[in-house]
């Protein structure tokens, strides 16, 4: 690590501060160039610290920038990890207050929840399907603190991946006999399709996202629980929205995921 205890400290709050003021600021490594990968993981860290002690519960975990048309679209070439809130959750059909957001965007992914807790390394594909409780579709609303959505891979970590909100559908189903390599997902804004996208598109199989997640942390001495909600990351690029969209996504075999922006 480069950074010092007090800066790790001080950059949370920054980045903490600029959420609940609904406010842009430049990236970090700007003023931080020599900021390392477990300086990112521990400003992260100590954002969550900072939400949990005033009383914010992490409602599970994320990973972001899965997929290669996302990875093109931000310029960056290897996915991160975060984590969602308790005040992050959006009921299926709600409303979204663009103006507790900065510039929002959202994308289609799929969720898992686990039964059995997994570690690595060596987790795989098969490690995950056989820990899974269930799948369920799932919208994220990302939202990046940094001024015109422009960060690099370090910054966007310590800025917890961009999290902001979620919405989960109604419908939850085992994995087994469903295709999720090939599982359809298409977007639709205001009535009009804006992105389709396969299971595939997450690294080759949204469950190798899941195992990526949990050997990343058990690089670091850390495992996902059961009973984790995770989200994938995104199938496709995500999409700019404002207030007066609507925005509906259907899954193949797990229904369909919709949401207004006010």
């Amino acid at each position: 690590m480069n950074l010092d205890p007090q800066t790790i400290e001080r950059l949370a709050a920054h980045l903490d501060a600029a959420e609940t003021e609904c406010r842009e600021v430049h990236k970090i490594t700007d003023d931080y160039p020599d900021m390392d990968w477990e300086d990112a993981y521990a400003i992260q860290d100590a954002l969550r610290a900072l939400k949990e002690a005033r009383g914010v519960r992490v409602a599970g975990l994320k990973m972001g920038l899965t997929s290669h048309a996302k990875m093109r679209q931000m310029g960056v070439i290897d996915p991160v990890y975060g984590f969602i809130t308790d005040y992050g959750a959006v009921a299926d059909g709600g409303e979204i207050d663009t103006r507790r957001l900065i510039h929002p965007k959202v994308e289609a992914e799929i969720a898992f929840v686990t039964k059995r807790p997994l570690s690595g390394p060596g987790c795989h594909i098969g490690s995950v399907l056989a820990a899974t409780d269930f799948i369920l579709p799932a919208v994220e609303i990302i939202d990046s603190r940094y001024e015109n959505f422009r960060f690099d891979l370090k910054s966007v970590i310590a800025d917890n991946t961009s999290s902001a909100r979620y919405v989960l559908g109604g419908t939850n189903r085992n994995v087994e006999g469903i295709d999720l390599k090939n599982l359809g997902v298409v977007m639709e804004k205001n009535g009009e399709v804006v992105a389709m996208a396969s299971g595939a598109a997450v690294l080759g199989h949204p469950a190798q996202s899941v195992a990526m997640l949990a050997n990343m942390l058990g690089a670091r001495g850390r495992e996902i629980p059961a009973g984790t909600l995770i989200l994938t990351g995104g199938v496709t690029e995500a999409v700019a929205v404002a207030a007066g969209d609507n925005v509906n996504v259907r899954f193949q075999h797990l229904g369909s995921v919709s949401m207004r922006f006010v």
